[in-house]
């Protein structure tokens, strides 16, 4: 079985609304990165500058080896309030998501994770959607 290489975790809430300042005071946590729809940013760096088309507030993980993705989301969550009321209402206003990237070591792809109940509960609690992308990291020659 293809073992897993490395894993990471970003909370994103994307609108035109978006306060990076409201967030940040509401969540009760900095983000990784946050701006304002009409910015202009240099997302991802080394880019030219570009004028933001929608709001954004992310919180990222680090990106580590083997498979540390329950930690990693659960981490982020404890990071932020835990008021279901504040995350109903964001929710509610915001595209959210917690997007997972997985890389895989080697060509079978027959490799699983899992996630804990308590971390699908924190993410259901708040009802954001889980997005899993699994990569494929070619063999060294």
């Amino acid at each position: 079985m293809a073992e897993i290489a490395q894993s990471s975790a970003c909370l994103s809430f994307f609108g035109d609304d978006l306060d990076p300042v409201e967030f940040t005071r509401l969540l009760g946590g900095k983000p990784t990165y946050a701006i304002k729809k009409r910015d202009l940013h240099t997302y991802p760096p080394n880019q030219p500058p570009r004028i933001a088309r929608t709001g954004s507030w992310r919180l990222n993980s680090e990106y580590e080896a083997g498979d540390q993705l329950d930690r990693q989301i659960a981490d982020i969550l404890k990071r932020l309030t835990s008021d279901l009321a504040i995350w109903a209402d964001l929710v509610s206003r915001f595209k959210v998501r917690m997007f997972c990237g997985v890389w895989l070591d080697e060509e079978d792809l027959g490799q699983g994770l899992t996630l804990t109940p308590q971390t699908l509960l924190s993410l259901g609690e708040r009802g954001i959607k889980l997005d899993l992308d699994i990569y494929h990291r070619l063999p060294e020659p």
